[in-house]
């Protein structure tokens, strides 16, 4: 079914657009971050500890660079998980109201990982820690900031997905968006969340084709998502 006028008034097409807009800017921020200040120094783009470690050690300015990077993320997920929230609730305010907080739960594990990167960032550059410790102290000090920043922002991916998951099943069920695009976010934000989890437990689904393969899906879905809403804004009738 679709949501008529009455339930979905004509002036939340403006939020629908700052949502897609907020959805957009997640993604052209995170990709270019991605392929700029985070190359070498951070472990999610690499197995590689010890080697992530090392540049860690070198690198600074690039780890404060990425943690306020993770600042501005954060405010943009907020902006998002309000924004759905907003809008969807006339579908289901219990459920709207679930995805919400788990969005910020997950928004807050990623935060963390500013915290981690400005940890490195301080046994980096303080000749304090140079002092207190031998370099292989230090490295191994800063390979746990990088472990933990990795087990944060795994965690917090598993818990946008699911909250994600929620506000596209809502979609599906309002009509809000085209339901070829909310029916793929659902199935995407649910393959993404499943797959993490069991590959804890499962070797052979942490294989690189199977994570591209997810993430790939992911991708399709919000860039979708964020085009509908940032230019249609969303469905009235």
């Amino acid at each position: 079914m679709t949501v008529s006028t009455e339930i979905l008034p004509l002036d939340l097409r403006p939020l629908a657009r700052i949502v897609g807009g907020s959805l957009l800017a997640t993604i052209v921020v995170g990709v270019a971050g991605a392929l700029t200040v985070a190359q070498g120094i951070d472990i999610n783009l690499s197995a590689d500890v010890v080697a992530t470690a090392q540049n860690m050690l070198e690198a600074e300015t690039q780890l404060r660079a990425k943690s306020y990077i993770a600042l501005v993320m954060f405010g943009l997920e907020a902006t998002i998980g309000i924004g759905l929230f907003l809008l969807l609730r006339p579908a289901g305010q219990l459920l709207a109201a679930w995805s919400l907080i788990v969005s910020i739960a997950a928004a807050t594990l990623s935060l963390l990982g500013a915290v981690f990167n400005m940890n490195a960032a301080e046994l980096a550059g303080d000749i304090a820690y140079a002092q207190m410790a031998s370099e292989s102290q230090r490295l191994l000090m800063t390979g746990l900031q990088a472990t933990s920043d990795y087990t944060s922002f795994h965690l917090a991916l598993v818990l946008s997905s699911v909250s994600k998951g929620g506000f596209f099943y809502l979609f599906l069920k309002s009509g809000l968006i085209p339901k070829l695009i909310a029916g793929w976010g659902l199935f995407a934000s649910l393959f993404v969340s499943t797959a993490i989890i069991l590959r804890d437990f499962i070797p052979i689904i942490g294989h690189s084709s199977v994570t591209a393969s997810f993430m790939v899906s992911n991708l399709i879905a919000l860039v979708a998502t964020a085009l509908y809403l940032a230019i249609k804004g969303v469905r009235t009738t």
